[in-house]
This record gives structure tokens, sequence and C-alpha cells, in this order.
């Protein structure tokens, strides 16, 4: 784990992942950082191109808006990649995380991947799961808001114009990208409230941080395949080791809900399949209920197996937390 002041911290390599080996799906590093008094976690958050409530779900007890001078952060940055094909852009909801893996131009090319934090549909614009793809790119966008946002934000005494023009009162920010989803409906876009990256928020559509989709629209062709996805568990193996990640589920209409522990059991039984493991079930439950985004240890493999074909490497950097192997054990 790395351990750096915020005052000399630039924004972490937490975006691109250029060398990624495509036989591993862990990648990066968790950190620990020092506030400085003029510090939020907000700031922080945008900084290590994490959500807000990423961020603040990790560091319980601190304030968000007043952390301190001095107080020691958790950046989270170690992650497992979703369970899905490498190909275009995926969003996995509960996650609340785009992933982008661009088609390499030569057969020699390196794989890479990129991720960025984002916000996603709220209660009755929920985020639709499927596969789409990019129909078209703008820059500078316009926003026609639908009547049914129109009629939302009158009942809330704020009157939209029927256009609104591109610039610092436009809610899609200065990028977007159209998808085929919906008939057109719903981009993936910046914002001129960044401070709500992260969060679901919007009225379906996925929401970046100004910079972060300036740096995707740059590599987005029209066609790229879109799949977005609710995958609040994911696993790997590294070295024999069973990595957890969970995240807060979602439920029917893009809330973020309390983690049902029995649907998470079956969930993480699921993905370790017939492997024979040793898991810790106690502490893999207390993984699952706390369910913040932060890998851990849970399992080992059995000395007599391989990992499954498809197993992951490790990358340096993270702590798992304590492992406490009840030898045999297979649930």
């Amino acid at each position: 784990m790395l351990i750096l002041s915020s005052l000399a911290a630039q924004p972490a390599a937490a975006t691109s992942f250029p060398s990624y080996d495509p036989a591993q799906n862990v990648f990066g590093a968790d950190q620990r950082i020092e506030t400085r008094y003029e510090d939020t976690l907000y700031d922080l958050a945008r900084q290590y191109s994490l959500g807000s409530e990423e961020l603040i779900r990790v560091n319980p007890g601190v304030d968000p808006w007043i952390p301190g001078a001095g107080k020691s952060i958790l950046v989270p940055g170690r992650m497992i990649l979703p369970n899905v094909p490498r190909v275009g852009i995926v969003v996995n909801l509960p996650e609340h995380r785009l992933y982008y893996f661009p088609k390499p131009k030569k057969k020699t090319d390196v794989p890479q991947v990129y991720t960025y934090p984002v916000s996603i549909g709220k209660m009755d614009w929920r985020t639709p799961i499927g596969e789409t793809r990019v129909i078209s790119r703008h820059k500078n966008p316009v926003w026609v808001p639908t009547a049914s946002v129109r009629a939302e934000h009158a009942a809330e005494g704020d009157i939209l114009p029927a256009v609104v023009p591109s610039g610092p009162d436009n809610p899609l920010g200065l990028f977007a990208l159209r998808l085929a989803a919906g008939n057109g409906t719903y981009l993936i876009h910046g914002t001129n409230n960044p401070i709500a990256v992260g969060l679901a928020v919007t009225h379906g559509c996925i929401r970046m941080y100004p910079e972060d989709i300036e740096a995707l629209f740059e590599l987005v062709p029209v066609g790229t395949p879109v799949r977005i996805i609710n995958e609040p568990v994911k696993i790997a193996w590294v070295d024999g080791e069973l990595l957890l990640e969970a995240h807060p589920p979602i439920n029917a209409v893009g809330e973020t809900i309390e983690p049902d522990l029995p649907m998470f059991e079956d969930l993480l039984q699921k993905a370790v399949g017939d492997n024979t493991v040793a898991i810790h079930w106690d502490y893999a439950r207390e993984v699952l209920q706390r369910a913040n985004g932060v890998l851990a240890i849970v399992g080992l493999q059995a000395e007599s197996q391989q990992a499954p074909a498809d197993a992951a490497g490790g990358t340096a950097g993270g702590s798992a937390g304590p492992l406490a192997v009840e030898s045999g054990l297979k649930r």
C-alpha cells in the first residue's frame, strides 16, 4: 500500500492501465494519503478518479467536507475486472464505474483498459441493463430536456427552457456519446455538477467528470459496443488466493440498497463454481455485508488444484485484510 501526502500527490494513474496482462483481471493499488486542512473528500475523490460515495464509504467517521489536516485517508484503487468480454465500453452499475477496452490497432499491440467513476440513473429514471452501442459523438452538446424532465423540474419550482445551449449551465457538459438504447435518448456525458459523480442522480444517462469524458471522447469511435451490467460481487484468483470485491447492490429502479447477505453468498458460491476452495465464510460474509469495494482475501485454492483457466495474476499493492482459513471447508 502506498502512503502519500495529498499536498504533493498528483492525480493517481488510476484511470488507465495500458499494459495489463490479458490473463490477469486484477489491477491497480490501494493508497493511504494524509489530508491538508483545505481538502474535502469530494475533491480527493475527483483527484484520485473515484466517485464521492466510493471514497466516503471506505472512510467511515470522516467528515467529507471538513476531514481536517493530517487525517489518514484510504484511497481504494485495486480493482477486479468485471466478468464479461473485454470489448468496448462496460458499465457496472453497482460499482458506479465505466471500463473501456479499446480494440488493438495491431495484433502486436498490448491490450489496454481505461476506467472511470460514473453517475447512473436515479429512481424512476434507471439506466438500462443490456447491450447497446455508440451511435454518435457530440462536442458542446445542446440539451433538449424531455417533457417529463421539464415537468419534474417545474414541480420543484425550476422552470427549464425548451433548449439549453452549450455552456456552464448545461448539465451535459462539453462532450457526449449517444447510445442506441432507448431510441437514442441515453448518453454518456460530462456534467456541470462534478460533486455528484458516483451517485444515482441522473435521468438514466451515464455522467462523468468533465476531464474523464473529454479523455474518453477522444478514444471512443462511433460503433463502439456498450455493455451495461449489474455485477455487485466480483472474484479473482491471485497466486492461489481467492479475492473478493463487493459493492452495494442496486434494485430494479437503480437505487443502492442494503446488501442481501444470502443473495451475496449465492453469488459468491456461483462465482467459485466447482473449484475446491477453503473459504473463511465468517470473514467472507463480513466483506459481503460491508460491500465497500475494497478487495479482501477470503479463501485459498486447494493445493491439488490449479486456479481456473482464466485465473488472474496479481498486481502489487493493496491491503486485503486478515484471513483465517478453515481448512477444507467447502460450502
